[in-house]
């Protein structure tokens, strides 16, 4: 998802500011941005500590109103490292230390019964490691491709939601921090139309799906494998139905795609280029504690090529690579599944796969994935708020994309020149502790090897410090 061509800013260099941390605790922000992860909205955040606020929150959406917000702080850095060779998509093997920056504002109103609209105002800044190349699994799940120095204000989300009740009941439950309270039907209908992410409804996980609380990583925000329609910064429009009775849910999804590969602009041409997504979900109870499996099966048809061809027209130029595009399918797979072990302990895993003949296209570049980690809280140790999380993902690439890389040919987000392949494994690990009621402090480790795929480079340390602020 290579974007703009912006200016690289020194900041990146640098320590998260005194002045970055103070922001964090003074301005408004938004909770998870990803659909489930949040935690229930009765949850205490920062607004607990002002006397009045809570009330007052609670108060304008009795009213018809919504308003809520949140502020991430990642710092990351990574010393120097093995490398053999560099490409023009290589990870840079020299020590490197990046910030990202971003804030939500959450703003919503009811319109009519069951139905609301609303919109994220989302102002970010900052960048991924060498501009967010050189990793199949990239390092943050916060930066967008082609970041900016300054901050970038955007219109993150802005959508149309109508819920409409199968069930005479109220019983329903659903921790969407982009939902008003009001009491919800067990069994119900969903129908959402606008702008938003992929993953506000798709390849949700309670212990791995929010790179502001839980992994960082790529493929542990989300199944590598999966080529996730979006902008550079993640976000596209489309419409989702849903239905969920509390057991068994569905979901549906058409999303548009990106014009070119990672690429900054959406295709116009929604008849001919599209992403269609289905999931399956079933829950379960063990007792006390909660579990999920899901299934994720889709088809992204994007303006591509086939890594074959264009392994043929190495060295030809652009014109040449230019006429061997056409819309293309590549299907897609994924299985995702949860279980809380008792009160203190969660275990995740996610397995993915992807057709290897056509280009990846918008969200990392990663054929077929594996992943599994756990969560433990802190209860065992009188630090109930707290978190640690372990985790790994093994990525691979099929056999086209290899030989294609393997004649120097570039992704989107990797190409070193060359290509000793080895699948790239990612571990992950985290502490999270919580400051203050919506404050939370993060240290978080990372370890590569092979990176991009490539035996010839890595390991790769990178260690990282988050800092996040909700209301």
């Amino acid at each position: 998802m290579a974007g703009p061509n912006r200016p690289r800013s020194r900041l990146a260099a640098r320590a998260l500011p005194t002045a970055a941390v103070v922001a964090s605790l003074l301005l408004p922000a938004a909770a998870a941005a990803q659909r489930g992860v949040a935690g229930p909205v009765y949850q205490q955040n920062i607004d607990a500590l002002i006397e009045g606020a809570e009330e007052w929150l609670a108060r304008i959406e009795e009213q018809g109103w919504l308003l809520r917000g949140q502020m991430t702080n990642i710092v990351q850095g990574h010393p120097h490292f093995r490398a053999r060779y560099s490409g023009a998509n290589s990870l840079g093997p020299r020590r490197e230390g990046v910030l990202m920056q971003t804030v939500d504002l959450v703003i919503g109103r009811r319109l009519w019964h069951n139905a609301e609209v609303v919109a994220v105002p989302s102002p970010t800044r900052g960048y991924g490691f060498s501009d967010n190349r050189g990793l199949g699994s990239l390092a943050n799940g916060e930066a967008f491709h082609g970041g900016t120095a300054a901050w970038d204000f955007n219109l993150a989300r802005i959508f149309i939601r109508q819920t409409i009740d199968i069930s005479h009941d109220a019983t329903g439950a659903d921790d969407d921090p982009m939902r008003f309270t009001g009491p919800l039907a067990s069994e119900r209908i969903t129908l959402t139309a606008g702008k938003f992410a992929v993953w506000d409804f798709f390849d949700n996980n309670r212990y791995a799906h929010d790179a502001r609380t839980q992994f960082l990583s790529y493929a542990l925000v989300g199944t590598g494998a999966i080529d996730t329609a979006g902008d550079p910064a993640g976000y596209n429009y489309g419409v989702v139905a849903e239905w969920e009775n509390g057991t068994w849910a569905t979901r549906l999804g058409a999303f548009q795609v990106a014009r070119t590969q990672g690429g900054e602009y959406l295709d116009a041409k929604i008849l001919q280029g599209h992403q269609i997504l289905f999931q399956l979900d079933r829950f379960w109870w063990i007792g006390r504690n909660p579990g999920a499996l899901r299934l994720l099966v889709g088809n992204s048809r994007t303006r591509s090529a086939r890594y074959g061809a264009l392994t043929a027209a190495l060295g030809a130029g652009e014109e040449a690579t230019a006429a061997l595009r056409a819309y293309r399918n590549k299907p897609m797979a994924a299985l995702n599944f949860e279980q809380q072990v008792n009160e203190t302990v969660g275990i995740f895993a996610r397995i993915g796969w992807a057709d290897g003949r056509t280009q990846r296209w918008m969200f990392t570049e990663m054929d077929w994935s594996v992943s599994a980690g756990l969560s433990l809280n802190g209860w065992g140790w009188d630090r109930a708020g707290d978190t640690i999380g372990l985790a790994f993902n093994i990525g691979g690439l099929h056999g086209p994309q290899k030989r294609f890389l393997r004649a120097g040919g570039l992704g989107f987000i990797i190409g070193d020149g060359a290509l000793g392949y080895a699948p790239e494994v990612v571990t992950e690990a985290y502490y999270q502790a919580a400051l203050l009621p919506g404050l939370a402090a993060t240290a978080n480790l990372q370890l590569v090897f092979n990176p991009a795929y490539n035996a010839a480079r890595g390991p790769l340390p990178i260690g990282s410090f988050r800092l996040r602020v909700a209301f």
